[in-house]
């Protein structure tokens, strides 16, 4: 079965072909891409007994029937009995705890499932909510969709997979006695623990960031306060210019509110886009109502029990009565910290998603993986899956992806993937603009590194398929009608 990503809202879709419509975010099949996992390549088995991994039919023969004759699956899908059966030993059954309820972790037990049939499954999630896709809390902001479409999935679906749902704030693990105590005080044991408890808004050690309506964005009770608190307030400040910072902007702009976002650097979007495209970027906000301040330093968040400004490093004071502070996140590895497992900034795992202990697997973006953090839903779906698959007892590998960015509430058409960032004199940047669109394409070796489009995003599609199929610059003809110089470049 194939699986495929929506450009625009990450939502991800199992099946042989595309939806006529994203059922998150309502765009058109178009707009979606496949989503492709890389693991290890499986092991050849010669066996005399194959299995149905649909039906459990049993076939006996030096090869597997041309299809199965119960449920129709085709002989690809086969599997050596020997090769199932030997995952089938300790690594089945027993209980299995997921530390968190977002994608990660809900595709990790989707995936645990799909091989152990056996194993309890419990999700542990901090939130009173039902797992929900998490990134489109700003098109709820912007009332582009309602609470009914968040839900990842709905009830009966977990019901069915066996898969436990459960509200509660772990403590504290205790890898060798292989058990977690909750804040209520109860005790919870298992044989394999998988990590998924994501991440959490990071907020800049500035003077008076404790004062009241100073919000972040990271949950569904946040997006509701931030709701609430905007139908009175009167100047609306974003503290960041990054993917979260405009999003946000962007939504309460559509309610009629004065909205600024302040950028420390000296452009929009840093990661995404180079600083030419970043003015285009800004250039295009701001007609749509948005005021940008860059090189923004803050001295002080002002006021008395709320906030009433910011006080700017260069002596300019910006009214604010409502402050969201978009300014990145940061992995909640401290339980892991607490427990005694490798972390750096996130919790260390390898390419299994395994972390330095051997029962103990994490995913998401509370994973650093080869020293990345990732941050992105697509690599959390990976991830989950490949951790809830080795838990189970497979053996695939996480080799991991291209960062790719596309604006979702704006109304900007905006695509960026891979890195627009030169770290030395080997890489070369070439930019085209026009009137209604931007390109940029960062080189290296004759390789495509990243490429970022602002409005015609017609090539969307060929520099995906280029960066991640390394294909030479030569033989991308329809690059080099719009960036003639990359025939010079690469020569």
């Amino acid at each position: 079965m194939k699986t495929w990503k929506c450009d625009v809202c990450g939502y991800v879709h199992k099946g042989e072909k595309v939806p006529d419509l994203c059922p998150v975010c309502g765009v058109e099949h178009d707009h979606f891409s496949p989503l492709e996992i890389q693991t290890s390549a499986p092991v050849v088995v010669e066996s005399n007994l194959w299995l149905c991994p649909v039906c459990g039919y049993r076939h006996h023969g030096p090869k597997p029937t041309d299809c199965c004759p119960v449920c129709s699956v085709p002989a690809n899908l086969f599997e050596p009995l020997s090769d199932v059966e030997s995952r089938c030993t300790a690594n089945h059954g027993g209980k299995v705890v997921i530390v968190g309820a977002g994608i990660a972790a809900v595709t990790a037990a989707e995936a645990l499932r799909q091989v152990d049939d056996e194993a309890e499954v419990v999700l542990l999630g901090r939130e009173p909510h039902p797992p929900y896709y998490r990134l489109n809390l700003t098109r709820f902001l912007a009332g582009d969709i309602t609470t009914a479409t968040l839900p990842l999935q709905s009830p009966e679906w977990y019901s069915t997979l066996r898969l436990e749902l459960r509200h509660g704030e772990v403590e504290s693990i205790d890898p060798e006695g292989h058990c977690l105590k909750l804040a209520n005080g109860e005790r919870i044991d298992y044989n394999r623990l998988i990590l998924a408890n994501g991440s959490h808004a990071f907020v800049p050690p500035i003077p008076g960031a404790t004062r009241n309506n100073v919000l972040t964005l990271r949950t569904l009770d946040d997006a509701k306060l931030i709701l609430e608190k905007a139908t009175t307030a009167r100047h609306v400040v974003c503290l960041g210019g990054g993917l979260l910072g405009l999003e946000t902007a962007g939504a309460l702009n559509k309610h009629n509110c004065s909205v600024t976002v302040l950028e420390g650097g000296p452009s929009l979007l840093p990661r995404q886009l180079p600083l030419r495209g970043g003015e285009v970027l800004r250039r295009r906000v701001e007609e749509k109502g948005i005021k940008i301040i860059r090189q923004a330093q803050i001295e002080a968040i002002v006021g008395d029990e709320a906030v009433k400004g910011l006080l700017l490093a260069d002596g300019r004071e910006i009214p604010a009565d409502l402050l969201i502070v978009t300014a990145g996140v940061r992995p909640n590895s401290y339980l892991a910290r607490q427990a005694g497992l490798k972390v750096r900034s996130g919790v260390l795992v390898d390419d299994s998603m395994r972390t330095s202990h051997p029962d103990i697997f994490a995913a998401g973006d509370v994973a650093e993986h080869r020293g990345r953090l990732f941050g992105l839903w697509p690599v959390s779906f990976a991830q989950g899956e490949i951790a809830g698959r080795n838990v189970a007892g497979e053996k695939v590998d996480f080799s991991g992806m291209p960062p790719s960015t596309r604006l979702k509430v704006l109304d900007i058409d905006l695509f960026s993937i891979g890195t627009l960032t030169a770290d030395d004199a080997s890489f070369s940047l070439h930019e085209y603009e026009s009137d209604c669109s931007y390109a940029a394409l960062l080189c290296r070796d004759g390789f495509l590194a990243g490429a970022a489009l602002v409005g015609d995003l017609s090539l969307a599609a060929l520099l995906s398929d280029a960066l991640k199929d390394q294909t030479p610059l030569p033989e991308l003809g329809a690059l080099l009608s719009i960036f003639p110089r990359l025939s010079v470049a690469t020569a």
